[in-house]
């Protein structure tokens, strides 16, 4: 499977995967654990039976580098969903969060001492231009609806740079450095997106035993949700609990695209492919919440 391949699962997966999320938080803004709970669980599942055939396979990489990205991928995971918890608006939310493009290349320079060409510092200075004026922009129309300013607008994005969301700033340079530190291992050991996917989704999953009560509180929340008829099937099943099952598998298709992308890519391309889906997930979220509110 080629990029053009994972690209079609990156964008395809990705976008899809960002309604179901919208309509997850819409109703328990701090879902987010459980949400990450069932991908892993799924993919870890599915990785079990179909990568490792029943644990009879052995890793092609060594344990213990698996063991490193998974603690940065656990804990940007659980970063960004407590982000989650402070009702921030989603559109807002993935601007931020597609900052990781210039943190990327800053990493690379630093670390694999590289050396980009003009376009591409020119390419990034311009979309991380764009991030950065679209953030303010969100954060000022969000002042303004509650009375505020302009100045305040951007005092308050300033305090959540600074402030309560400094957690986010962490978990861009943490997924900057993870993707740097992906593209070290394939180098070394080859070519390995299943396996990959495999352990970055199993081995985190013990940690998981720290978020249980907030795991399962929403279980429960999700279980007394309104009952709705699955289409085709016919079954009928609380609606969180459907939208989480189209969450996880369209998710599943997303991350397996990511991770085909990281062996065929370098990290920072592999960065802007994700970026480009997040502005086509932000077009998609920005639509959706126009229409709920005409509803």
């Amino acid at each position: 499977m080629g990029p053009g391949f994972a690209i079609v699962l990156v964008f395809v997966g990705c976008c899809s995967n960002v309604v179901s999320l919208e309509l997850l938080v819409r109703q328990f803004p701090g879902c987010g654990n459980i949400v990450t709970f069932a991908q892993f669980v799924f993919i870890a599942l599915e990785g079990f039976i179909f990568e490792t055939n029943f644990g009879r396979k052995k890793p092609a990489i060594p344990l213990r580098n698996y063991v490193i990205m998974v603690t940065m991928f656990f804990t940007v995971s659980v970063i960004n969903n407590y982000a989650l918890n402070f009702n921030i608006a989603m559109p807002l939310h993935m601007i931020f969060r597609s900052g990781s493009l210039i943190a990327n290349m800053i990493l690379g320079i630093i670390i694999l001492k590289k050396r980009y060409s003009a376009s591409k510092y020119l390419s990034v200075a311009l979309i991380s231009a764009g991030i950065f004026i679209c953030t303010i922009m969100s954060a000022r129309q969000m002042n303004v609806g509650n009375e505020g300013s302009e100045e305040q607008g951007f005092y308050a994005l300033m305090h959540w740079l600074i402030g309560e969301y400094w957690h986010v700033d962490l978990a861009l340079l943490m997924s900057a450095r993870m993707g740097i530190f992906q593209e070290t291992l394939y180098k070394q050991y080859g070519k390995h997106s299943k396996e990959a996917l495999f352990y970055n989704h199993c081995l985190p999953l013990p940690g998981f035993l720290l978020l249980s009560t907030d795991i399962y509180n929403h279980c429960v929340y999700f279980s007394h949700s309104t009952p709705t008829v699955v289409p085709v099937v016919g079954l009928t099943m609380p609606i969180m609990w459907l939208y989480l099952l189209i969450n996880v598998i369209t998710q599943y298709v997303c991350i397996r695209g990511v991770f085909i992308l990281t062996t065929e890519c370098t990290s920072l391309t592999v960065t802007l492919v994700v970026t480009l889906r997040k502005f086509l997930s932000l077009i998609f979220s920005i639509i959706s919440m126009r229409a709920a509110l005409r509803d």
